[in-house]
């Protein structure tokens, strides 16, 4: 499969006894001259260690709609504008990794079981050895909440985490923006356009709105977790985002003392699109100061 950004691939990975495909891309910054359209995953591993030098590399988490598509170019300009490597995927039920069965609902706990097992096993699968050479975590969104889960259940796995809009419990405004996003997508053509990035948007959409608007996932909270996190992590939100307020920063704050925050004006939940290039020069300021900082210890 190919997309506009280069070869995207598909990798194979078993959890509880079920098998998914995740749809995965390897990106690599331009003016190192390696190639980012690589195939296969036997391809894939041994790109990893001829790409292997100095950079660090980057994983990329999508939002509740997101895909390896829909992040658009934005990682490989953080890429390029860092000297980085990175890692875009798709988790399962979205883009063109395996879709979500349409009986089937996910759980409260769903994005704990993203960063405790999904995250893992793809690493393992496409040749990242995490304890060893420890990746990078950008996190949009729910993305950025797997990423905190990762980073506090795995600390010496993780150099570090840049969180964009990330949430750390349920607020009223996300149930709002939740709910006439369900409106929307009954009563426009926004499925049309999902279709575009993902196989099924059905699996897409109602996997993320369904267990959104459950009455059970109202008590969702990863604030205890947040203390465990020792690595560096970046936290960015917009003043207008719609699903979230700046609460949700704060406490991050307050639990990860070593926690930077930036927090944006003019910008809603998508830091990324909305003001790209003030988040790439963060992001690349900030791994460029905590790499220097641990090679210096």
């Amino acid at each position: 499969m190919d997309d506009a950004a280069g070869r995207v691939s598909l990798a194979q990975v078993e959890l509880h006894g079920r098998e998914f495909s995740l749809e995965y891309q390897w990106i690599s910054h331009q003016r190192s001259g390696i190639s980012h359209q690589r195939s296969g995953i036997s391809h894939q591993r041994s790109g990893i260690a001829r790409e292997r030098a100095n950079a660090p590399l980057l994983v990329f988490l999508h939002e509740g709609l997101g895909s390896v598509a829909l992040w658009r170019d934005w990682p490989q300009q953080v890429c390029d504008a860092g000297g980085f490597r990175g890692l875009v995927y798709s988790r399962p039920g979205y883009g063109r990794s395996t879709p979500r069965p349409h009986d089937e609902k996910w759980p409260v706990n769903f994005m704990h079981t993203q960063a405790r097992e999904v995250l893992p096993a793809l690493l393992s699968e496409v040749g990242v050895d995490a304890a060893a050479e420890p990746p990078w975590l950008i996190g949009h969104s729910d993305g950025g909440s797997i990423a905190l889960i990762y980073a506090a259940g795995f600390p010496e796995c993780v150099a570090g985490s840049v969180v964009l809009a990330p949430h750390v419990f349920v607020e009223d405004v996300s149930i709002s923006s939740i709910e006439r996003a369900r409106d929307t997508y009954l009563t426009t053509d926004w499925k049309v356009k999902l279709a575009r990035y993902h196989d099924d948007p059905d699996s897409a959409f109602w996997g993320w709105n369904d267990i959104w608007l459950d009455p059970a996932f109202r008590s969702w909270n990863i604030e205890a977790l947040l203390p465990a996190i020792t690595k560096p992590v970046l936290a960015v939100q917009g003043e207008d985002d719609e699903y979230g307020t700046m609460a949700q920063l704060d406490r991050v704050a307050r639990h990860v003392p070593q926690a930077q925050l930036l927090k944006l004006a003019a910008c809603g939940h998508s830091p990324q699109r909305d003001q790209p290039q003030r988040v790439i020069q963060a992001t690349v300021d900030f791994i460029a100061q905590h790499t220097q900082q641990r090679t210096s210890e």
